[in-house]
């Protein structure tokens, strides 16, 4: 195999300031906007909740529900109990984390295609508008990318001749459990070694690798499928869902032809196109059997394109180079600056609450301004009780009349409710009733009996005295019409 030439002395100060530039760089961006205007949507809600309960709790919780975000959400915890729960401890995990990744694309780069392509690739993935998303979540997809980006770049250095494959597969193994379908880079990292023609003994020791990676994971994924209920809502794959992934691999492959792809040779385009491709296509093919398609889950993937798009612009700095010198070493900055301005309108509208469906804090606000003494409350469906886990003190005074066991208790994100036929007397027996459901546009239509049974007598015995929406929340104040029953 033809591998690239090893750039030797990385630990110089110039390399370790070209990685420290991506890293603040992409650490910048993570803390711009970080509160989103102090909002949490309904996934981040899932995270906060769990994250506050103990590790027993937990534990019991993963036997029930979401035990493929187990990993993340003792992670979380720990986070939690020494800082603290609020959105900044809650997002700033994957700001670091994808700061991380960052660094490993530019390293990846710089060894395989020289320092300017390797630092915009460092600076290009924090630009990315999936990245800008996600860099600002409380759930595990940047952390998946930092593993991601580490496992990639320990095959490099395999590939290069300095193996380290025990931390190959304890990185692919960590990255496993915080969400099994994060495997899908291992037929990435599979082409890459069909692509630069990886000598046998490699290809064993790979395969080792990655066999022990998958053992690891593999009791995760047999146990998940029980919980698979959970994922019931994804929507089946559609023709429209496939134009962003086009619309990235066209962009990737153009950009690999720049890096003069050649079968036997390590390059970025033999690492970053398999990493942008492989995932992708393997996540789609996943969802002809079952709806799995959303692009969070291979969020990982656009290292992949990161490492593409920074490699032409390192062969643009490289092509202008020697007919101006002085010129070519403001291309990658004055870019950059150029995609900033560009992507600012999507950039800013990321960082706002509307950027997301719901917002549990600003609904949780407006439960204390219009509660009064005595009320009480009911969720449709069940799981908008995040708002009353999130914020507790906003919902005191207030009875959860549906309510039979706790969330905690019962080892669920929303809680056990009584029988319909309980509800409809527990609010029969109210005088003033508060709601807390979804705004009919990003509302579901009511299909559980007790959400049913809710409605049913909100709308017969019931009339609206308050109605409030705000960020994809609606609680609507409802008081008895007629004496209550039991009164």
């Amino acid at each position: 195999m033809n591998s690239a030439p090893i750039r030797p002395n990385s630990r110089c100060p110039r390399t370790a300031l070209l990685l420290l530039v991506p890293f603040l760089w992409t650490v910048a961006l993570g803390l711009w906007g970080l509160s989103r205007q102090h909002s949490v949507w309904r996934d981040e809600a899932a995270t906060w909740q769990v994250a506050e309960r103990s590790t027993g709790e937990i534990w019991h919780m993963l036997g029930q529900v979401d035990a493929v975000h187990g990993l993340y959400y003792l992670l979380m915890h720990a986070v939690f109990e020494c800082f603290g729960p609020g959105t900044t401890t809650l997002r700033l995990p994957s700001v670091l984390t994808m700061a991380v990744a960052a660094v490993c694309v530019t390293e990846i780069g710089r060894r395989l295609a020289g320092r300017w392509a390797g630092l915009a690739a460092g600076l290009t993935l924090g630009l990315l508008p999936a990245v800008q998303f996600h860099l600002q979540e409380g759930r595990p997809y940047a952390l998946i990318a930092a593993g991601a980006g580490l496992s990639t770049l320990l095959l490099v250095t395999a590939l290069e001749g300095r193996a380290h494959w025990i931390a190959y597969a304890g990185t692919v193994a960590v990255c496993g459990l915080l969400n099994w379908l994060s495997l899908l880079i291992l037929p990435a990292h599979l082409a890459t070694l069909l692509w630069t023609r990886a000598g046998r003994r490699t290809g064993m020791r790979w395969a080792v690798a990655a066999t022990a990676a998958v053992a690891a994971v593999l009791p995760l994924i047999l146990f998940s499928r029980s919980q698979s209920e959970q994922v019931s809502w994804i929507p089946p794959l559609t023709w429209h869902m496939l134009i962003g992934p086009t619309v990235l691999l066209a962009i990737g492959g153009l950009c690999a032809l720049l890096d003069r792809p050649r079968a036997g040779r390590l390059s970025v385009a033999a690492v970053g196109l398999p990493l942008l491709a492989v995932p992708q296509l393997g996540l789609l093919g996943l969802s002809l059997v079952r709806p799995l398609f959303l692009d969070r889950y291979v969020l990982f993937g656009l290292l992949g394109l990161a490492l593409l798009i920074g490699t032409a612009l390192g062969t643009a700095v490289r092509v202008a180079g020697p007919r101006f010198p002085r010129a070519s070493t403001w291309l990658v900055p004055v870019m950059v600056g150029v995609a900033v301005v560009a992507l600012l309108p999507q950039s800013l509208a990321k960082r706002s609450p509307q950027s997301r469906v719901d917002d549990v804090l600003a609904v949780a606000a407006d439960v204390r301004r219009l509660k009064e003494a005595g009320d009480a409350v009911v969720f449709v469906p069940a799981a908008r009780r995040d708002t009353a886990l999130v914020s507790p003190g906003d919902f005191a005074g207030l009875r959860d009349i549906a309510l039979a066991k706790s969330p905690v208790a019962s080892g669920t994100l929303k809680g056990e409710e009584t029988a319909p036929e309980r509800i409809r007397a527990a609010m029969l027996a109210q005088r003033r009733i508060l709601l807390v459901t979804d705004v009919p546009e990003v509302a579901r239509a009511v299909t559980a009996q007790r959400d049913r049974a809710k409605t049913a007598v909100l709308e017969e015995h019931f009339r609206v005295v308050t109605d409030v929406r705000v960020r994809g929340r609606r609680v609507t104040v409802y008081e008895r019409v007629g004496p209550a029953e039991g009164t």
